[in-house]
């Protein structure tokens, strides 16, 4: 019992392997494809979860201009001048502090914030500078009512404005 060496088993054995070959390829194909899907629902979770840090963070901004405006000793209520001055109210006697630390933009790379100036100069609210399209379509509901739309991060402020 030898092996045959017939030159018509070689050919039998090359196409299998080229068999291999495309099935592998295939299969290379279909993972791809997976992998690419899994990506992209990965960044759309991402962009969601920095768009409710946005949310969140924004929403603890207005609050704490609101506890500054509202808290403002004298007659002339007035606004902070800097973000940092709601870290530490110097106003006081005591420290009143209004916000933990000075919170970064999530969307943006500097994490640096647009700011809503008030007619005194002082800031009433802040605003991410990202241009990138919302993922959220419902209106949010700011510190004191005022409805927060818009079809751009940029176009969201988070602004307290003392009701006339």
């Amino acid at each position: 019992m030898g092996v045959s060496m017939c030159p018509g088993d070689r050919n039998v054995e090359h196409r299998q392997s080229g068999f291999t070959y495309v099935a592998m390829l295939f299969a290379l194909v279909i993972f791809g494809i997976g992998l690419a899907a899994i990506g992209e629902s990965w960044s759309a979770a991402s962009r969601r979860e920095k768009e409710e840090e946005l949310i969140s963070i924004g929403s603890a901004y207005a609050h704490a201009i609101a506890a500054y405006y509202v808290q403002s000793p004298g007659t002339p209520k007035s606004y902070p001048q800097h973000l940092e001055d709601l870290l530490e109210d110097k106003r006081f006697v005591g420290v009143v502090r209004h916000l933990r630390k000075v919170y970064r933009d999530p969307l943006t790379r500097d994490g640096k914030w647009g700011v809503v100036r008030a007619s005194d100069g002082g800031i009433m609210g802040v605003y991410s500078l990202s241009e990138m399209e919302v993922l959220r379509k419902r209106p949010l509901t700011s510190v004191n009512g005022v409805m927060i739309t818009g079809t751009r991060y940029s176009d969201w402020k988070f602004v307290y404005k003392e009701k006339q």
